[in-house]
C-alpha cells in the first residue's frame, strides 16, 4: 500500500499523524500539492509539487494511485475517482469513503452547493478541524494500516 495525500488543503495536524504513521508502519507516503512542501526527513515520506491549476494535484493522484492504495482527501470527486480505481479514500476527519457511501456523500455535497449557489444557504465549508476530528482520523488510519499489514505478504528473509 502507498499513501497519497491531497496536500493542498490537508491540515497540518493530519499531516503530522501521517508522518508518524508512515514511519511507524514503513508505508511509502507521498504528499502532492501545487505549492512547495517539505516533510520531515524519512525514507517513507516524499513531496511532489505539481503546477498550479484546477485539479492538477487531483489528476496527478488519479494517475499514480493503484488498487489497494490509500488516498487522504476531503475532495469528494477525487475520492469517488480513486474508489473507482480500487483504492481507499479517507477524509481528514476520519470518514472512510466507500463504494457504498460515496454516491450519497457526493449527492449531499452537490445539493448543498446548489442551495448555496441559489443563495438559500449562507456560509461555506465545514467547521474548523477539532482535536476530536484529528483523533478520529488517526484511529481510522491506524485501522487501515493494521489491516494492510495483515494482508501484506511476509518479507523474504535472507538465508
Amino acid at each position: 500500500m502507498n499513501i497519497w495525500v491531497d496536500a493542498d488543503a490537508c491540515p497540518k495536524a493530519v499531516k503530522a499523524v501521517l508522518y508518524r504513521a508512515a514511519n511507524r508502519t514503513q508505508t511509502p507516503t507521498t504528499l502532492i500539492a501545487n505549492h512547495y512542501l517539505k516533510p520531515p526527513p524519512s525514507r517513507w515520506l516524499r513531496a511532489l509539487q505539481v503546477p498550479q491549476g484546477f485539479d492538477v494535484a487531483d489528476d496527478e493522484i488519479i494517475g499514480r494511485v493503484a488498487a489497494g492504495d490509500l488516498v487522504v482527501t476531503a475532495d469528494v470527486p477525487l475520492a469517488d475517482a480513486v474508489i473507482d480505481r480500487g483504492a481507499l479514500a479517507l477524509n481528514p476527519r476520519g470518514t472512510l469513503y466507500t463504494a457504498e457511501n460515496i454516491k450519497a456523500i457526493k449527492a449531499r455535497r452537490d445539493h448543498t452547493e446548489t442551495l448555496r449557489g441559489a443563495g438559500l444557504v449562507q456560509g461555506g465549508g465545514p467547521a474548523a478541524l477539532s482535536n476530536v476530528d484529528v483523533q478520529l482520523f488517526a484511529n481510522a488510519l491506524d485501522r487501515l494500516l493494521t489491516q494492510a499489514q495483515r494482508e501484506r505478504p511476509p518479507r523474504e528473509t535472507q538465508e
